[in-house]
């Protein structure tokens, strides 16, 4: 397939100093061996139940946690992007060896050829089966990464499909727009980027985007399974990046981006995780949510309780994506889904 060079400046990628400035400027019962452990202790045992007649309902056997071969696959909020300390190759990926994947790997003893981190910023469905060309070379394929003897896969992609942070920047544009008209109180739209997208036929154009990638990523799982039949498939969500009431992000944004444009975007993210629980069920897969996990540590929280940076981040880190905290929250969540 062609290359084509996309900043990362998507999903992917750091938001443009404009948008930034645009934004900030307005800104049980016992078991049985229970039973023998206190017999054998001396102690009286727990008493039985009474018979009924009726085998007792099996007890459920865990599911044991991978071992792996694993091989983490996603785009930015899975690389890490802008976190040090920055590892692997091509350096455009921006991959970090404090991402999810290598927490993950970490705490399940994965090192060496059992574990294989190929996401890379700026990731959509199609590079995952094509070569993905970066500022820093060329990332193969992720799913090249593949192979019959891995046994955990986990993938975090789909907002660069979706246009997620293009519907970020569209929204700053339309307030600004907004803003500059000199429209004040009852005069100014409730939520300029919200009727942007809202399509002639009284459709949502964002919602087309989720579901056409959707139907990617539907098809990517299946060429996960194809190339991994054994391996467990964890599809990993995105954080929250707004909080539920927009009051709260008055103070990081002030007013410039209008309260029904804010819960226009938390809206449009929970579509978009939506859509990525839909899809990993669909294909036999197990949806980790961080949007729940992630409830009170969106870009709008305090510096020490953030997960995300706002759109003016902290110094040397990428705006609208996850800090360190952030990947251990995540790290976190897929571990907790990987035992429960």
């Amino acid at each position: 397939m062609s290359l084509s060079v996309r900043p990362i400046g998507t999903l992917g990628g750091v938001l443009s100093a404009g948008l930034a400035a645009v934004l900030v400027a307005g800104c049980s019962g016992s078991s049985g061996s229970e039973t023998v452990a206190a017999a054998a202790a001396g102690g009286s045992a727990p008493p039985r139940a009474a018979a009924t007649g009726a085998a007792p309902a099996p007890t459920p056997t865990p599911t044991p946690t991978p071992t792996g071969p694993y091989v983490a696959l996603g785009d930015s909020y899975t690389a890490g992007l802008k976190i040090s300390p920055q590892v692997g190759e091509p350096k455009g990926c921006s991959r970090s060896a404090v991402n999810y994947p290598s927490l993950v790997a970490q705490a399940l003893g994965l090192a060496g050829e059992r574990f294989r981190d190929v996401s890379c910023s700026g990731a959509r469905t199609g590079d995952l089966t094509g070569a993905q060309s970066t500022e820093g070379g060329v990332n193969p394929p992720q799913l090249d990464a593949l192979t019959p003897a891995t046994r955990l896969v986990t993938l975090g992609i789909g907002g660069n499909d979706a246009g997620f942070m293009e519907v970020v920047g569209q929204c700053a544009k339309e307030n600004l727009v907004d803003a500059l008209k000199g429209l004040v109180g009852s005069d100014r739209a409730a939520a300029p980027c919200r009727d942007s997208y809202a399509a002639a036929d009284g459709g949502d154009q964002v919602q087309r985007k989720v579901d056409s990638a959707g139907e990617r990523l539907g098809e990517t799982l299946k060429e996960v399974k194809r190339r991994s039949p054994q391996a467990r498939v964890y599809v990993v969500g995105y954080p929250a990046l707004l909080p539920a009431d927009p009051a709260g992000c008055v103070p990081v944004l002030g007013s410039t981006v209008a309260g029904g444009d804010l819960g226009f975007l938390v809206e449009k993210e929970q579509q978009l995780n939506a859509m990525l629980k839909r899809r990993a069920e669909a294909a036999g897969a197990v949806f980790v949510d961080l949007s729940g996990p992630s409830a009170g540590h969106d870009m709008c929280a305090g510096e020490t309780a953030r997960w995300v940076e706002p759109p003016f981040p902290t110094q040397g880190l990428a705006a609208i994506h996850p800090n360190a905290k952030g990947q251990e929250g995540a790290a976190a969540a897929v571990l907790k889904a990987l035992r429960g």
